[in-house]
């Protein structure tokens, strides 16, 4: 019996990944973005090419821009390819639309590397005091909306690197710090965006696992940390190093020309400094100020390499840089004053919220990157579950717009309500059974009963989702017909960026050294 009671967690998380699994085959004749072309032209270049040429081949548009692991993970996808359809890994790469041979093998690779994920979420099934974390917390990673939505419509895969991410913090959770440094370390060679996340690693394993040992033994442990993750990027860049590759690869991962904004504004605190700039302008120009409108207009959605104000200061990559970790500065003093193992999980998380709120050429889709590690922790506390609903309603309905086909547009409305369901269900249920009688179910005296889970403001803020997708889709064509094609995206930008400020907002308030920490 306690056999059975211990393997249970573990095949109801099976299930749940199989029934997710079944969701991706559903969903492989769907819409794919141009990234479907980008990451069919990466395992056709690092299968066909010799790696000295992975990062100076420009004969596509698509050239490799992630580190080289993420090079060799293309390489290992590609392996079988010719087995399915030699032309997936022939170049040039052909121009006519793929078969259906073609297209389900790479929507296969995106659900075969999901594994990773699920394996992590397996062993995150024990938190850091050696608790059973919830079934539902498990599977709202592994159900999450926006990330089908991003892996398994638009085509990338996030599954695999928030695998690699989960899989670091289960090892830190566990006090197992050097495995968790050297699997982050792996994490950075197959996507550098993570490094927003760095600050936050290096205070944490320099305290936690150097720190308080002795002068010895804690040099040794510093060294061996460093040679750990040494012999990683080793692995990575020593290769492109021996090439004389390394001024050209750093060019092709940070890009800075971009411009501070995407095409689509990601939700963050960009999309706040633009609109006052706009206001400015109107308001300066109706009082007789002759200011001049920069070329590369934001509200056209267009990239450029300079940031377009016309009144407040220019923005530059630097400036941003300085902002993140300023806004990261108290998570940094907090994992260095007391470096415990069961929040490292909500540290991460902040972390990388602060990349996405106050970084240079933040992707939407970049909310990924804290919103399934909360799931992780969403039941800890009432709180922490109705900041979580609201973050990833906020989240997911931020990334519609990157399915704008109207074939899915019944897909991406009832991944959201049948996870948006899900959440109220379970959570509602989960601590009214907490709370028997009445009684208060946290520290923050909160009582829950199932017909009532989050305050009248967050549910107002919901309900305007609903109101701003009206407009977008019914109201926005009636009133101005062709005109202002932009302002249904900014209005989902601006609007999703209020939610997207509460949770920072909310996450810093936890973490500052003044908060009243939820007991557990």
């Amino acid at each position: 019996m306690a056999a059975a009671a211990a393997t249970s967690p573990a095949r109801a998380v099976a299930w749940a990944f199989a029934a997710a699994t079944c969701i991706k085959l559903l969903l492989v004749p769907t819409y794919r973005s141009t990234d479907f072309d980008v990451h069919r032209y990466w395992l056709a270049l690092t299968h066909a090419l010799p790696a000295r040429r992975w990062y100076t081949d420009a004969s596509s548009q698509w050239t490799l821009d992630y580190p080289p692991f993420f090079a060799y993970f293309s390489r290992l996808l590609a392996l079988p390819a010719p087995l399915v359809d030699a032309s997936l890994v022939s170049l040039p790469v052909p121009d006519a639309p793929p078969s259906f041979a073609y297209l389900l093998y790479l929507r296969l690779t995106v659900a075969f590397s999901d594994l990773l994920l699920l394996a992590s979420v397996l062993l995150l099934a024990t938190d850091a005091l050696t608790r059973r974390r919830p079934f539902l917390s498990l599977a709202l990673v592994l159900w999450s909306p926006a990330l089908l939505a991003v892996d398994h419509v638009h085509f990338q895969y996030n599954g695999f690197l928030m695998g690699l991410l989960l899989l670091s913090l289960h090892f830190l959770e566990q006090g197992r710090d050097l495995a968790g440094g050297v699997v982050f370390a792996a994490l950075l060679c197959s996507k550098h965006l993570f490094l927003v996340a760095a600050p936050v690693y290096f205070v944490y394993l320099f305290r936690h696992y150097c720190c308080g040992l002795g002068v010895v033994r804690g040099l040794g442990r510093l060294v061996l940390m460093g040679a750990g993750v040494a012999a990683v990027f080793a692995a990575a860049f020593a290769p492109f190093l021996y090439y004389g590759q390394m001024q050209q690869l750093f060019n092709r991962l940070f890009p800075f020309g971009r411009g501070l904004c995407h095409a689509y504004w990601a939700p963050n605190f960009w999309v706040f400094y633009i609109l006052l700039d706009k206001i400015l302008v109107f308001l300066l120009r109706r009082l007789g100020f002759n200011i001049q409108i920069p070329e590369a207009s934001f509200t056209g959605g267009l990239v450029g390499n300079s940031s377009p104000f016309a009144v407040l200061p220019k923005v530059t990559p630097i400036s941003t840089f300085l902002l993140v970790i300023l806004a990261m500065f108290p998570c940094l003093m907090k994992a260095f004053s007391k470096p415990q193992p069961r929040h490292i999980i909500r540290w991460v998380s902040y972390a990388t919220t602060c990349g996405f709120m106050f970084g240079w050429h933040v992707h939407e889709k970049a909310s990924l990157h804290f919103t399934i590690p909360l799931a992780l922790i969403a039941m800890d506390s009432l709180e922490d579950a109705k900041h979580y609903f609201v973050l990833s309603i906020v989240s997911c309905y931020s990334l519609f717009p990157l399915l704008f086909e109207n074939q899915e547009y019944p897909i991406k409305v009832m991944l959201l309500l049948t996870y948006a369901t899900l959440m109220w269900v379970g959570f509602s249920s989960h601590f009214a059974a907490k709370s028997p009688q009445g009684k208060k179910v946290n520290g923050s005296g909160n009582v829950v009963r199932k017909n009532s889970f989050i305050g009248w403001i967050s549910f107002s803020y919901l309900l305007g989702i609903v109101a701003i997708e009206l407009w977008s889709q019914v109201f926005h064509h009636y009133v101005f017909g062709s005109r202002l094609p932009f302002l249904p995206l900014m209005m989902v930008s601006l609007y999703c960026g209020v939610g997207m400020m509460y949770s920072w907002m909310w996450q810093l308030a936890w973490i500052s050294p003044v908060a009243i920490e939820p007991r557990t």
